[in-house]
């Protein structure tokens, strides 16, 4: 069962005097996607890496978990004898499960591990205020700033590779302060990994919030000092789209 259709994907019709190629086998006699990790097996390459690659793939392609893992232990059976490793299997579903989540995020107005609105909810709020009016109009995009703070990393739990979900409800939390500061009709919203953006009227009250916001930040993270500032808007819809990116990478 696909987990979501690929744009563009047509079905060719059967001949019926022709024998179709087979849906999850390659000439190669691996499964599909699965020939680059039967390279480095008899290669002796990274194994892990490509992995990771052929599970983002696996993900656009709309394969199902149970696909995927199916392909992984068929390859490692054919070329091996034996089972994949946790490693492995680690690398692979990470890359999958990632890959899917920010699919749906872009079709969810909430990000789902934090409760958060999602990036593509914040692109579509900035989008119509851009409809709105240019840098001149109150009521368009020049009424309007992007607070943004970022969580302190490097000394945290969090930041351990593939702690994905410690490192939402610190988001969570911190975003849950955002909200407190930020009482209002605000769009408060997930930003990447460790980023949450605000989306905030522009007006003599700013400067206050943001110090409130600051205040409450530094204080759920004593240790470490929180980056909070004040984004300008571009003054172009396709430049915003680019700033969220830049910031969401960051």
């Amino acid at each position: 069962m696909k987990i979501f259709a690929v744009r563009g994907r047509r079905l060719a019709a059967a001949d019926p005097g022709v024998s179709g190629p087979q849906p999850t086998v390659e000439r190669s006699g691996l499964p599909h996607r699965f020939e680059a990790v039967g390279e480095a097996l008899t290669s002796g390459s990274d194994v892990i890496d490509v992995c990771a690659v052929v599970g983002q793939e696996l993900a656009r392609d709309g394969a199902s978990v149970e696909e995927t893992l199916a392909g992984l232990r068929d390859t490692w059976q054919c070329l091996t004898g034996a089972d994949p490793s946790y490693d492995v299997v680690t690398a692979l579903l990470t890359a999958w499960s990632e890959t899917t989540l920010g699919y749906l995020n872009q079709l969810s107005c909430e990000d789902p591990l934090t409760g958060l609105s999602s990036q593509a909810h914040l692109r579509s709020r900035l989008a119509e205020l851009y409809r709105l009016g240019g840098a001149g109009t109150d009521d368009g995009v020049g009424g309007f700033a992007l607070v943004v703070f970022e969580m302190p990393s490097g000394d945290d739990p969090s930041d351990e590779s593939g702690d994905h979900f410690t490192r939402a409800m610190r988001l969570a939390r911190a975003g849950e302060l955002a909200r407190t500061a930020f009482a209002r009709d605000e769009t408060v919203a997930r930003l990447g990994m460790h980023r949450v953006g605000v989306l905030t009227r522009r007006d003599e009250h700013l400067g206050r919030r943001v110090r409130v916001l600051r205040t409450l930040l530094g204080g759920a993270e004593p240790d470490t000092p929180v980056r909070v500032w004040i984004e300008g808007l571009p003054g172009t819809d396709a430049v915003a789209g680019m700033l969220l990116d830049e910031l969401a990478r960051g």
